[in-house]
């Protein structure tokens, strides 16, 4: 089971992914913004940062910017969910564009949390 950190404002869509990917058989815990996601992100490292851009107090940019400068939580997946991003995200940060279809969420999940052949997962 991985724990995945879904961040979005929108609390009908967190609780949809939720749900999904905890039908899908993950342990999910939420945050509204970047500020809230961090705090838990240093209780508890996920194994995967599941986040929007567009958030009050602290975007999704600046979560990913910090959670990269950081040497504990660098090499955490991250994968955003966004229908608008006007500046480029980190060439290591996956996109998976809104509205898109539950199950399309499910596989982008599982293609960053499964290593590539012949990795593990640090």
């Amino acid at each position: 089971m991985s724990g995945i950190l879904v961040v979005d404002d929108e609390p009908d869509l967190r609780a949809i992914a939720r749900r999904v990917l905890e039908r899908a058989g993950h342990e999910v815990r939420e945050a509204g913004n970047g500020q809230a996601a961090l705090e838990l992100v240093r209780q508890s490292l996920p194994d995967l940062i599941l986040t929007d851009i567009m958030m009050p107090l602290m975007d999704g940019y600046e979560l990913i910017r910090q959670i990269r400068a950081d040497a504990a939580t660098a090499r955490i997946p991250i994968l955003v969910m966004s229908g608008y991003h006007p500046r480029p995200l980190d060439a290591d940060v996956q996109l998976i564009a809104k509205p898109f279809k539950l199950s399309d969420l499910v596989a982008a999940v599982e293609a960053q949390l499964t290593p590539p052949r012949g990795e593990t997962r640090q």
